[in-house]
């Protein structure tokens, strides 16, 4: 009897630690989702903590409990649109096919850039602690440079070296048009120029 009750409470205690999880888990995304909707509309200056407790009815522990701080949120933010990112490139790599994998790579990435300009400008443009290129990046940012690397791998010896700067000259492309810097007049000619450069004999 008393292994019964032991059994029936450690399957209590397991409910009730996985729906505390859960509950924290639904609070952390309606986080980060006011954070994004308050940038989107007025910019990542009006995110600050105190307007986020307003709007989603929660306490300023409640969210420092959370993330820390509000860089803590914007990090969170930023490695969540990486992930987001990574899935279009992906999707976009594979769509391909036959085709020209670096083409269909391009134009999800500039897409995705001028969708969502408050998301890519956290994920960039920001000063944050979200740790590129050491031990220590998020699987999110991983998995979004794999998606570039796998474009050049087998076809250059130096294939990082190459990823990196297709991914420097499409983020440059990005912000720059972003920013207006440059003239939308040539965009079709610039990526076209872009794709020429990053496609290899095969």
């Amino acid at each position: 009897m008393l292994f019964f009750i032991l059994v029936v409470d450690d399957v209590t205690t397991s409910r009730i630690a996985e729906r505390k999880e859960r509950d924290k888990q639904a609070r952390r995304a309606q986080i980060i989702s006011a954070a994004r909707r308050i940038a989107e509309l007025e910019g990542w200056a009006n995110v600050t903590v105190r307007r986020l407790s307003e709007e989603i009815s929660y306490s300023q522990p409640v969210l420092y409990a959370h993330f820390g701080s509000r860089e803590g949120i914007l990090a969170a933010i930023a490695v969540e649109g990486f992930g987001e990112l990574g899935i279009a490139l992906e999707k976009a790599r594979k769509r391909a096919k036959g085709g020209n994998a670096v083409e269909s790579i391009v134009a999800a990435y500039l897409q995705f850039a001028a969708a969502s300009p408050a998301l890519y400008e956290v994920m960039f443009l920001l000063n944050l602690s979200v740790p590129f290129g050491q031990a220590d990046t998020p699987p999110e940012l991983r998995f979004g440079f794999a998606q570039l690397l796998e474009l050049f791998q087998g076809q250059s010896a130096r294939a990082e070296l190459v990823a990196e700067l297709f991914w420097a000259s499409l983020h440059g492309i990005a912000d720059l048009t972003r920013t207006k810097r440059l003239p939308p007049s040539r965009q079709k000619e610039r990526v076209k120029k872009l794709v020429e450069l990053f496609t290899f004999p095969g």
